[in-house]
Parts: C-alpha cells; structure tokens; sequence
C-alpha cells in the first residue's frame, strides 16, 4: 500500500509537470511560498498536488481532461504581490480557478481586486478572518478553514480549562491578528477571563523589547500570541523569554509549526495552542496517504488545502466544466451532499459517480462541511507542546 501510494504521487507529479496540451485545465496554487508561513507552505502546496495526481491517474475528470497546477506567491502580507501573482495565474496562466490565497489581508485583497472583476473561483484552505465571511464574492470566494470567529471561542475555553484567568495578548498587526484578538478577547472576557492588556506587533522587527516591556508590565499569568511561527510571533516570544516576561505561552494556528520549536527549544515545553484539526476516518487516511508521500500531514492546513483543491475538481465535474461561472454553484452541494460519502484517496470514485450523474458527499481529510456564505464549519486540535513536540491533547468542535 505503501509503495503503490509513492509511486501514485512520483508519477502523478512527473506527468502533470510535463502535460502542456492546450486542453488541459490548469488550476492556480497561490499560498506564501515566501513570508511568515513558508515552513508550513511546501507541505501545503504538496497536499494540492496530490488531489490533481488522483484526478489526472483516474482519466475520468472532464473526460480525461489532464489537469496541471501552476504556482504564485502570495506572500502572505504583501497585497501588491499577491494581486499581482493572481493576475499573472488567471491573465497569463489562465487557470480556471485558485486554491489560496492564504492569509486573510492578502486574500480579501486578491478577492476584491482579481477575482471578482475575472469572475474566477477562490477556495482559501487557511484564510481565517472574520471579516471574509461578510465580503462581497459574487458567490466566488470559498474557505475549508473556519473563521477566527469561531477559533476565538476554542481558545477561549481551552485556556480557562487549564485554569488560567487572565493573560496579556499579543497580535501581527493585520487582519488575520486583528480579527482573531478581537474575537478571543471578547470570548475570553464574557466567560470570566481577564485581558491585561493587548498589544500589536509588527513582523519583520529586529527587536521587540518595547512590545514585551508594554506586555510584561500589565502581568497575566501567559502570553497569547496571535501571530506568525516564522516572523513577529516568533520574535515576541524569543524576547519575553529573554527578558523573563512570561514563560508560557498560547499558540492558534499561525503560531503552529517545528521551525519555532527549532527555533526556541526547550523553554517552549509547557505551551499550548490550537490549530484546525478532525478525528476521523478521511484525517487518519490522509496521514496514512501524506505519510507514504514523504511528507508531515499534521503540518498546519495540509488537509485543508488537499479538500480545496478537491472540492474545486469535483465541482467542476459535477458542473461539467471548468468554467467558474458554471462550477460555483456546485460547491456547496458536493461538499454537503446528500450522496455517497468521498474520503482521501477516493477522488476518482468521487468523479465517476459526478459523470454518472450520482450525487456526492465530500468528507476529504477534514470532515468538510461548508455553511453559509461558503466556509468550513469548523473542528480544532489542542495541543501541548512537551519534549520538543506538538502532542494532541483532545478535538474541539
């Protein structure tokens, strides 16, 4: 099983780099390839590889229509590269839809200013702002990664059920940071906690003395970082360490990833956090799949971006074209059904029952459920770190 799974993924991918047909369909991958999350995105960009492998080796999409993904770099915090990665993806590549961006700024900025005016479908697997849940999308925009709406009361529980009652907390000052603190804090405050204080930060700093002196001089028994693993929350945390501010900490989903626990050692022990995660049969089949690949399935949004990549290609199956203004409106209804439940690996059954005319339910690696206007319902895995290691500790929904 093993061995069949490498070489499913090693030819797949050698086929779809060399396929130039002018038949095929490409699909645009635009994640943070550089920025504060470009150690989780290979990992990410892999996961979307290995949906089209699935679909290109099942000779069923669109009548055997091959299927090539072609890369842009979002950078995560640069809405002027992000917009113009995605013009060259759609103006230049011409791809039919877009798995990402990835960070919430630069996503509601390629929304607005790309794919609404070319009427391309966007399914982000890691944008988590609340305020995308209210943006204009002409129906476009999709996300497998829930809200931070949502995220914010997870923390909130998780931190009061390990018995802390007030914290001081820390945001990257953008929209994802924003959106998240106000939500946690809000969470937080209405079931008892108390927020000493709360304190942007800028990334890219060299120093964040200032931010942790304002921090530590309001006290909390921990530090909430609502931030990035590879840029300013990453620094905060290295700076309160250093100055014997705080020496725990929680960690949401851009602060989840090995290269702080590299980075850090061994004062992270004792810190927890969150990041979106499900305990289900399609999860532990997509580790079993990502395992096989070569690569760290657990990695933030890996699952999450093989269902949107997924999604997009059932869609289009279902809708019989590639088109987005034809495939949009089917999103939704093979994410939720009803119809014969599809999991990881399962991609060219998912299609044959579509071409068949035969409905479908798409559980992918996250017990995907999209609700209104379009976005994961969500589910969170808590975590601990201990002995250098993220350990899953229980499953919040």
């Amino acid at each position: 099983m093993k061995e069949a799974l490498i070489s499913l993924v090693a030819v797949g991918t050698l086929a779809t780099a060399t396929i130039a047909s002018a038949e095929e369909v490409k699909i645009g991958v635009e994640l943070g390839f550089t920025g504060p999350l470009e150690s989780i995105v290979p990992s990410m960009e892999k996961s979307a590889q290995m949906a089209v492998v699935e679909a290109n080796n099942s000779k069923t999409f669109l009548a055997g229509t091959p299927v090539k993904i072609v890369t842009g770099d979002s950078t995560c915090i640069d809405s002027a590269a992000a917009i113009a990665a995605a013009q060259r993806l759609i103006t230049s590549e011409r791809v039919a839809a877009i798995v990402g961006p990835d960070c919430s700024g630069v996503t509601g900025a390629v929304l607005q200013s790309v794919a609404r005016p070319n009427g391309i479908v966007m399914i982000s697997p890691d944008a988590t702002s609340p305020a995308l849940t209210t943006a204009p999308d002409d129906g476009l925009f999709f996300r497998t990664a829930p809200s931070d709406a949502r995220q914010g009361e997870v923390m909130a529980s998780v931190i009061l059920k390990r018995g802390v009652k007030s914290v001081a907390l820390t945001y990257t000052n953008n929209d994802y940071g924003k959106g998240l603190a106000d939500s946690f804090k809000a969470a937080y405050e209405k079931a008892g906690g108390k927020v000493t204080i709360t304190v942007p930060h800028e990334d890219s700093k060299a120093d964040y003395s200032a931010e942790v002196g304002t921090l530590a001089s309001a006290g909390g028994d921990m530090l909430v970082v609502a931030g990035y693993v590879d840029k300013g929350g990453k620094g905060v945390i290295q700076g309160a360490l250093d100055a014997g501010a705080f020496d725990k900490f929680y960690l949401p989903d851009g602060m989840y990833g090995d290269s702080l626990l590299k980075a850090i050692g061994k004062p992270m022990n004792g810190s927890f956090g969150d990041v979106p995660g499900i305990d289900s049969p399609g999860h532990a089949k997509f580790l079993e799949m990502t395992k096989a690949a070569g690569f760290d399935g657990t990695s933030s949004y890996t699952g999450e971006t093989y269902d949107a990549m997924a999604l997009i290609l059932l869609a289009m199956q279902a809708a019989k074209s590639p088109k987005s203004a034809d495939f949009k409106d089917k999103v939704m209804s093979v994410a939720n059904g009803p119809g014969e439940k599809i999991y990881p690996g399962e991609i060219a059954k998912g299609l044959k029952l579509l071409s068949e005319g035969k409905p479908i339910d798409y559980e992918g690696a996250t017990g995907v459920k999209l609700v209104e206007p379009g976005e994961s319902a969500g589910s969170y895995r808590v975590y601990s770190i201990k002995d250098g290691k993220q350990v899953t500790d229980y499953y919040a929904q």
